[in-house]
């Protein structure tokens, strides 16, 4: 069996529209790479607009990042960013169940990488 396949999956953009396209890419090819019965891992990193994904409050699709993160897809929440929303509203948001909060997106990105992780950008 080959090597597991490393999808690093980058949300910066706060349209639903772009939200369901990276969650639908993260489906499919996790749905792919079953079928051909090869490993794979995936995380979504999010920064900036994208955090609005993993926000208990504003993501337009709980149910669809709860099933990803049950199939054992990472949600990564940009600390940086969310220090900045605290900063802004004044309270801290609260994240979906699944988000874990990393202390910067783009570091996350740029570790994952190096690490030989694919880097997906819907």
């Amino acid at each position: 069996m080959d090597e597991m396949v490393q999808v690093a999956v980058h949300l910066d953009e706060g349209d639903p529209a772009r939200m369901r396209m990276a969650l639908n890419n993260i489906a499919n090819l996790c749905a792919h790479y079953a079928q051909a019965g090869q490993a794979v891992a995936v995380e979504l990193v999010a920064n900036g607009p994208g955090l609005a994904l993993l926000r208990a409050d504003l993501s337009p699709l709980p149910e669809k990042v709860a099933e990803l993160a049950a199939d054992g897809v990472r949600f990564s929440a940009c600390a940086n960013t969310l220090r900045g929303i605290t900063r802004d509203e004044g309270a801290v948001p609260t994240l979906l169940p699944a988000a874990q909060i990393v202390p910067s997106g783009v570091v996350r990105l740029i570790e994952l990488q190096r690490a030989g992780w694919a880097y997906l950008r819907p």
